[in-house]
């Protein structure tokens, strides 16, 4: 069974520096080969590609633009009335992945409206969502990229986001019917069902401690070495994007990671 492989968020890692560039250099230092980051476009796409490559990381995943976050908006993929912005942003997100040489793009699918009723819309957010979906299968199959769907916890993480369970991406992406969109998978209730049950339509997974949302080692509910181990058995083959709220530095909260490194065999940072 091979490792996994590990790659640091770095919109959520390494908050103590000021910018992507300082945190893809610490990201590089503390032994990650690989970066993820949800939005790069504050940044020149040349400028986050050399900060990358100087650091010896490769980016492996990039989200499309949230929208008017001042509006409260959080992705556009299902959100009615908002299609050509969505593919405006897509444009965008593919231009960045092209000059990144990043291979996956999360899909934002985005929030039920403010003062909707969430039943009430589903049916046209979904028919809204699948057409955004075809469309931006076909401009990514072009680039040879591969779209990412995020179901979010609306218990914990965001009370209003669209998609919220991996049977409801599963199914959209059923109808969808496109080989390059994936499931993207944060580790939420019923782990080991739904790991075995869904894992062969994902194509990224991303961890964090429950509730606290801490590094994997924190207190909480779930037991990382064994969902670890089950990734193993599974024969995950993707990254693994470390997308948790540091409790402190970020570089001493790694303790986790380079002890799972020392286990599997793999060299440390400086050695």
């Amino acid at each position: 069974m091979a490792p996994l492989r590990f790659s640091a968020n770095v919109s959520w890692l390494f908050p103590e520096l000021p910018g992507l560039p300082a945190r893809l250099r610490a990201a590089g230092s503390s032994g990650f080969e690989a970066a993820e980051v949800a939005w790069p476009y504050a940044e020149p796409p040349e400028a986050v590609a050399r900060a990358a490559r100087e650091a010896g990381l490769r980016l492996v995943l990039i989200n499309t633009p949230p929208g008017d976050r001042e509006k409260g908006e959080m992705g556009l993929g299902a959100v009615p009335g908002r299609q050509a912005a969505f593919r405006e942003g897509l444009e965008q997100a593919v231009l960045y992945a092209r000059a990144l040489g990043c291979p996956r793009i999360h899909l934002m699918a985005g929030r039920v409206p403010q003062g909707a009723d969430r039943a009430a819309v589903r049916s046209e957010m979904e028919t809204v969502f699948l057409e955004n979906l075809r469309h931006a299968a076909g401009v990514l199959a072009q680039e040879n990229l591969v779209g990412l769907l995020e179901p979010i916890n609306t218990r914990i993480t965001d009370p209003q986001y669209f998609l919220d369970m991996p049977q409801q991406a599963a199914a959209i992406l059923q109808k969808v019917g496109r080989p390059n969109l994936q499931l993207q998978m944060i580790m939420d209730g019923n782990l080991t069902g739904n790991i075995r049950e869904f894992l062969p339509l994902v194509g990224h997974v991303q961890v964090a401690q429950v509730p606290g949302r801490g590094e994997p080692d924190s207190p909480g509910e779930l037991n990382f070495p064994y969902l670890f181990q089950l990734l193993e058995d599974e024969g995950y083959k993707g990254f693994v994007g470390c997308e948790y709220r540091p409790l402190g530095d970020t570089a001493e909260g790694l303790n986790w990671l380079r002890s799972y490194w020392e286990r599997r065999g793999r060299p440390q940072a400086g050695q």
